[in-house]
């Protein structure tokens, strides 16, 4: 059997505890990045709620939102809305002026009948052309 010789070692140092610090970066690297990803958050909403809608997209709204059951209150707010898009182009404009002389009985009657089917379909044309 052999016998171990127990030989010192001066060059090498015992091992040392190190402290862990990384549970601590890994929290302030979480916060920092809840904090950026609330603050885009709040951004995004806040740039939402502020973003306005122009000229031109409300009157194109109130197009849209014309309620044809009515079609003496209809042929109005067509005519007037419409005015807007108007002198746009040449295109726009020989398209408003045939809609509004379509609609033309509908405004001045005291009694008037449902919209007929050309001058809505004149009137979707018109809002197909218009650029917003």
């Amino acid at each position: 059997m052999k016998q171990s010789i127990d030989i010192p070692l001066h060059d090498i140092m015992p091992l040392v505890e190190v402290p862990d610090t990384s549970i601590y970066w890994i929290g302030f690297l979480m916060i920092v990045v809840l904090v950026i990803f609330a603050s885009g958050v709040f951004w995004f909403l806040t740039w939402k709620r502020s973003k306005k809608m122009s000229v031109r997209q409300l009157h194109y709204e109130a197009l849209l939102k014309i309620d044809l059951k009515n079609p003496k209150q209809s042929a109005y707010t067509i005519s007037k809305e419409g005015y807007f898009f108007a002198h746009d182009n040449e295109r726009t404009l020989g398209v408003y002026q045939n809609l509004f002389g379509r609609l033309e009985p509908y405004k001045y009657a005291p009694a008037v009948e449902k919209i007929d089917e050309e001058t809505l379909g004149y009137y979707h044309l018109y809002l197909g052309i218009i650029d917003v």
